[in-house]
């Protein structure tokens, strides 16, 4: 289906510096900027223009970053979920670390990918299964998910790719960046190891046709079985509305969540999917 030029948000977020409780805004896509505790977390950041090798072609934004980019606070922590170019966008890793010097947490092999683009970053790379201490009180966990990773076409799934759960004294944030269903068992281990989280932030975009999309990216009504699976108290929807990755048209995820949600019985406001600027906070 044809998406519209632009796609433009009513919401914008200028952040506070800091955030004692959690705090989650959407950037655009993938993006999303976690306040925990009093840090300042990126996840897949992209500010730039295409989610693309090139600068000329490739998917272009259909609406602006939720947050701009001067009007970021200091941030402590950028994760990377994996190398495909809708969630590694190595030119504003490189703006981000030149401006606030964060710590860059990557999946095994993302170093390379990211230092071949600019030598002057420091990035720290874990399998599954380790956990990196962000400070006294937040620590990030990384977990499985059924994916896979490739910047060009002969380096298939020689970076990995991780989903991460992040421990805050605000509670369990669990984030994955990409994943089909399968089985479901990653996510039904994440609530296994870690217990519920507080908020799951899941993807429901990109998922046409699925006969070729099914094992990489799921579809609304699995991203609401993964809800379930997880024993999530909230859940936020990311990976839509932004760039045109796959066939569904810009607003079918939104139709197809509100369907799914009907379906089980559960109250739409219980899985938000976020546009660009939109913000969520826990409840004390």
């Amino acid at each position: 289906e044809d998406w519209p030029e632009r796609y433009p948000s009513p919401f914008s977020d200028k952040p506070p510096a800091r955030v004692d409780g959690l705090r989650i805004v959407m950037i655009g896509h993938a993006s999303l900027l976690i306040q925990a505790d009093g840090l300042n977390i990126l996840i897949d950041p992209i500010w730039s223009e295409r989610a693309s090798p090139f600068t000329f072609v490739g998917p272009r934004r259909v609406n602006s970053p939720g947050i701009a980019f001067a009007d970021l606070p200091p941030i402590d922590a950028v994760l990377v979920t994996h190398n495909h170019y809708d969630h590694l966008d190595r030119a504003t890793v490189s703006r981000l670390w030149h401006a606030h010097r964060p710590r860059i947490v990557a999946p095994l092999g993302n170093d390379v990918i990211i230092r071949e683009f600019d030598d002057t970053i420091t990035v720290e790379t874990y399998d599954w299964g380790q956990s990196v201490a962000l400070s006294e009180a937040v620590t990030v966990h990384l977990e499985p998910s059924y994916h896979w990773s490739a910047r060009g076409v002969t380096d298939r799934r020689m970076a990995l790719w991780t989903a991460y759960v992040l421990t805050t004294p605000a509670g369990i944030v669990y984030h994955i960046g990409d994943t089909g269903y399968g089985d479901g068992a990653p996510f039904r281990a994440v609530r296994e190891r870690h217990g519920a989280p507080r908020v799951a932030i899941l993807p429901i975009g990109a998922y046409e046709p699925r006969w070729f999309m099914q094992p990489q990216h799921m579809n609304p009504e699995e991203a609401v079985r993964v809800f379930r699976d997880c024993g999530a108290e909230q859940a936020l929807g990311h990976h839509w509305g932004t760039f045109q990755l796959t066939d569904e048209g810009v607003e079918r995820p939104l139709k197809a969540l509100t369907a799914a949600l009907a379906a089980e019985e559960i109250p739409p406001e219980r899985f938000r999917p976020l546009r660009p600027g939109e913000a969520w906070e826990a409840s004390a």
